[in-house]
């Protein structure tokens, strides 16, 4: 799995949540409104399986540091509740007020919560887990990815363009249970759902490294 990470920016795990869990963490974040909820790492089921030996040990190998959850999102997409993602890499960080720190910007806000662009350098010792509540394929929006896009650092939308003519995309599918994980910069996409099942997925973000100048993670504690 490191060298699958490391090479292509990703690894699919197989049955990491079993039934159980997955009753559990879908009767306490019910139904999304639109595309899904942000801030869901203070909700107690999902903090304490975003903290669990399982799921740091998966997380663990990959980072430099002691794993740290910072951000989970809860994404529901049903044919109710449709979208698409062009293509793109996961630069942000949600932390909980403004400070000018060197090298971080430019600066937004999404939700009422302060995002700011890191250095490359950091978000290069961040991964992100995927924990897939339902099955995942082309029909309902599975996640499509480039592989090997995660060791061209922060990309313009020229370079954006000639990668995706360059690189083949594989489609992420999964079944409920299953695991996905992925370096922030490695580019992905998904499609509108076009059948009429579910796509449920809780996306857990892991930190290795301190934030510099004071800045604070925003759902860490």
């Amino acid at each position: 799995m490191q060298d699958s990470i490391e090479r292509s920016g990703f690894a699919m795990l197989q049955g990491i949540l079993d039934a159980e869990e997955r009753r559990v963490l879908l009767a306490e974040l019910g139904d999304a409104e639109g595309a899904g909820r942000r801030g869901v790492l203070a909700a107690p089921a999902v903090a304490a399986l975003a903290r669990s030996p399982k799921v740091l040990d998966l997380v663990r190998p990959h980072l430099p540091a002691e794993p740290l959850p910072v951000r989970a999102i809860y994404f529901d997409k049903s044919p109710g509740s449709n979208w698409l993602v062009p293509w793109h890499q996961d630069l942000t960080l949600a932390v909980r007020e403004r400070r000018e720190c060197p090298g971080f910007g430019p600066w937004s806000v999404k939700e009422g919560i302060p995002h700011v662009q890191p250095p490359v350098g950091l978000l290069e010792r961040m991964l992100t887990i995927r924990l897939h509540l339902d099955d995942a394929d082309e029909s309902n929006g599975a996640l499509r990815v480039l592989p090997g896009t995660h060791r061209e650092g922060r990309l313009s939308a020229e370079r954006i363009r000639e990668l995706r003519a360059e690189i083949p995309e594989h489609l992420c599918s999964a079944a409920k249970g299953d695991a996905l994980l992925m370096r922030p910069l490695l580019l992905h996409a998904s499609g509108r759902s076009t059948g009429a099942g579910r796509r449920r997925v809780l996306h857990l973000e892991y930190e290795g490294f301190d934030l510099p100048g004071g800045l604070e993670w925003n759902e860490a504690g």
